[in-house]
């Protein structure tokens, strides 16, 4: 197992369902945790619970002067940082014709764009420690795209993309590694009404974000490279790769419910809840 005793780890996404118990795992573990998320409420909360064992940092990762004064402050820490957990994320239900041009271009710079550009400019402080990961919290549709969450899994696919370009790019380089863990559906708040209405309907099984942490958890220990959390999920997404058209038809007899569901983003309230990780 990896140690993670006296580390410092930046989490984004810090104040969401999972995020939360992310954060409240790590430092049973012993690290330093630098919380970063939208909500300062929420991150006081978090500061109240952990004391000094948690740096709150109020931060929309998707706005350039937001992300520049928390890199100052990364590299103002007396623990450099030698891990990078990326589980911010926001919400991207609903029929993509009906989806505005501004809120395709707002969920792919804050599930991608964002995430590309933190770790950009994190990569010389990580290097320069003797282990450092870098960790997306993804998405099982960031391997198998899904109806109504077209833009969403864009994003995903994009994120996951990034990961494995970058740990074949750094394959040389044992201090470093790189981490895609993805959890299916999570009974969290990131879910909107309409899709968890989508989700009973299918008979899909929500985890809880405790159990969900732990996995995750246990994979950032083992040093994973991959992790799809769930049964059939991970069927899915094994047939999704090597026999595709097996899904598509599997997919097409669920588009009478998705497209019922599927409310015009913009019409929904909470739509960017950019400090929840994915939940599928």
């Amino acid at each position: 197992m990896i140690p993670l005793q006296g580390r410092s780890v930046v989490v984004t996404g810090a104040s969401g369902g999972i995020g939360t118990c992310l954060v409240a795992g790590l430092v049973e573990h012993g690290a330093h945790v630098v919380a970063v998320a939208r909500q300062s409420h929420s991150l006081m909360v978090l500061k109240d619970k952990h004391g000094d064992a948690l740096e709150a940092m109020t931060c929309d990762i998707a706005d350039d002067a937001d992300r520049t004064r928390l890199l100052v402050r990364l590299r103002s820490l007396q623990t450099p940082p030698s891990m990078l957990v990326l589980s911010h994320a926001m919400d991207g239900f609903g029929l993509f014709e009906q989806q505005s041009e501004a809120s395709l271009r707002r969920l792919v710079d804050t599930n991608l764009t964002s995430s590309m550009l933190l770790l950009h400019a994190m990569l010389p402080l990580l290097r320069a420690q003797p282990q450092a990961a870098v960790v997306a919290i993804g998405s099982t549709f960031g391997s198998l795209a899904f109806p109504g969450f077209a833009a969403y899994s864009a994003s995903k696919f994009g994120l996951r993309g990034l990961i494995e370009a970058l740990a074949r790019e750094y394959a040389d380089d044992d201090a470093l590694r790189f981490q895609y863990l993805s959890p299916r559906a999570t009974r969290t708040r990131f879910n909107s009404p309409a899709a968890q209405a989508l989700n009973r309907e299918l008979s899909v099984h929500e985890d809880r974000p405790e159990e969900v942490a732990r996995r995750l958890l246990a994979a950032i220990r083992r040093g994973d490279a991959r992790l799809q959390v769930g049964w059939p999920e991970k069927l899915f997404v094994r047939l999704n790769g090597a026999f595709p058209w097996l899904v598509d038809g599997s997919l097409r007899g669920k588009l009478a419910a998705i497209r019922r569901h599927a409310l015009p983003l913009d019409t929904r309230p909470d739509t960017e809840n950019l400090d929840e990780p994915v939940s599928h």
